[in-house]
């Protein structure tokens, strides 16, 4: 009876144009979602980045299409029965929904990482690869994932299994026999852990057994402390999305500075003075990451970002472009080459990032209270700075309006005190004694 109610609730909702699947929810949602997997968007009418959003959602629901997992929306200003029960405290909020289980998304809001996301969350948090075959596909298929190779049992087994439902909503993991997983390459431990990424393997080192008897904690700790280490590729794209992630790493983060457009392309200044190529840029400081992996590896989480604004809000200024900023994750402190860009060599590159390490390159930020309040007073002049930039006239009506109603209010105050005082009679003078 209830899944017959659900699907005539789903008809109703559904839009009538073939053309768009997503479908619209009301309060009844509540009572009538059940156990189905649903990708739920709240959002308000008036909501600048839900309309940004929306199209996109229209193509999250399509590629869903055809599986398990339901896309729909939430209007929370119509039905707040609905946002109340999730806590909605902003818009657009994005949540996977199935059953008991409620998880926020964080990430970028484009198409295949809102879709990404959604498939591993309704996906076992680990999935089985029965072949070589099986195994080859998923090679193809996606740039980063971990797989457990050997017999399900012990502690590193159940180690990776809880680590897997921490980080589903990140990353895909895997299990596999490990029979098949020597078909494609030698086991160095059995049972192994792996992340294929790069183009390449690497393998969890495997504790001792005695370390391990003595200690069941140090295979929880090694394991967590690798797989956040290793869950991003070795020169990752940072962008707003996962950014609040790659602080988590607890490495040094190292940021290429460059400024792209909304097509995908970074647009470089060859009229500017010391002009450098965007893509050169990048391409050099990528060779010098691949050059000194294994050198740098420990100390560095590398990528780059084609949104200036991110890095001047690190960095508190800003930075020519291209650029190389380097950041450190625990206390928020971050380094510059004493070098400016078109100075810059694969030799000096090196020496830098050397000289984070050996704490002697020069020091700017952190996280006290005077720099949190200094980087407040900088994103609130750069936001305000940007807007007179777009559209100066609404800002000055923005500004200009509260401004002037309150000169008025305090003009009326200031001028009725100065009439209230003209308008008092003089004291009489006290007559003179005799």
């Amino acid at each position: 009876m209830d899944a017959m109610r659900l699907l005539v609730f789903m008809t109703v909702l559904a839009f009538s144009n073939s053309a768009n699947r997503v479908l619209e929810l009301s309060d009844r949602f509540l009572e009538l979602r059940g156990e189905s997997s649903w990708l739920i968007m709240f959002y308000a009418p008036w909501c600048g980045h839900c309309k940004k959003l929306d199209p996109v959602w229209n193509h999250v629901a399509h590629a869903l299409y055809g599986t398990e997992i339901r896309v729909g929306r939430v209007d929370c200003t119509r039905f707040t029965a609905v946002a109340t029960e999730f806590s909605i405290k902003g818009f657009p909020t994005i949540m996977y929904l199935k059953g008991d289980t409620k998880h926020t998304y964080s990430g970028d809001r484009a198409k295949e990482d809102i879709v990404g996301y959604a498939v591993r969350m309704a996906a076992p948090p680990i999935q089985h690869i029965a072949s070589f075959h099986h195994l080859k596909e998923i090679i193809a298929q996606e740039d980063l994932f971990f797989v457990y190779a050997g017999e399900k049992e012990g502690a590193l087994w159940d180690a990776y299994s809880e680590l897997a439902n921490i980080y589903r909503p990140f990353n895909y993991f895997y299990s596999i026999d490990a029979g098949c997983m020597t078909e494609h390459t030698e086991l160095e431990y059995n049972p192994a852990i792996l992340v294929f990424k790069d183009g390449l393997n690497y393998f969890f080192p495997v504790p001792e057994e005695s370390e391990i008897a003595e200690n069941l904690t140090i295979v929880n700790t090694s394991l967590a402390d690798w797989i956040n280490h290793e869950r991003f590729p070795l020169f990752t794209k940072i962008t707003h999305g996962n950014l609040h992630q790659l602080w988590k790493i607890n490495k040094f983060l190292a940021i290429t500075v460059v400024k792209e457009s909304k097509i995908g392309t970074i647009t470089t200044d060859e009229d500017a003075e010391d002009y450098v190529d965007g893509y050169k840029f990048k391409d050099m400081v990528e060779s010098v990451i691949k050059n000194n992996r294994e050198k740098y590896h420990k100390h560095y989480q590398f990528g780059w970002t084609g949104t200036p604004d991110l890095a001047n809000s690190i960095a508190m200024e800003r930075l020519q472009l291209p650029s190389l900023l380097v950041v450190n994750s625990s206390t928020m402190h971050h380094h510059l080459p004493e070098d400016p860009p078109h100075h810059l060599t694969p030799a000096a590159i090196e020496m830098f990032l050397d000289s984070v390490i050996s704490e002697t390159a020069p020091t700017y930020g952190g996280d006290t209270w005077p720099v949190r309040f200094y980087r407040i007073y900088y994103n609130a002049r750069t936001s305000l700075e940007e807007m007179w930039q777009g559209n100066p006239v609404l800002t000055a009506v923005l500004f200009g309006l509260p401004l002037g109603f309150l000169s008025l209010i305090c003009y009326s105050i200031w001028c009725s005190d100065i009439m209230d005082a003209d308008e008092e009679e003089e004291e009489p003078q006290h007559e003179k004694k005799d």
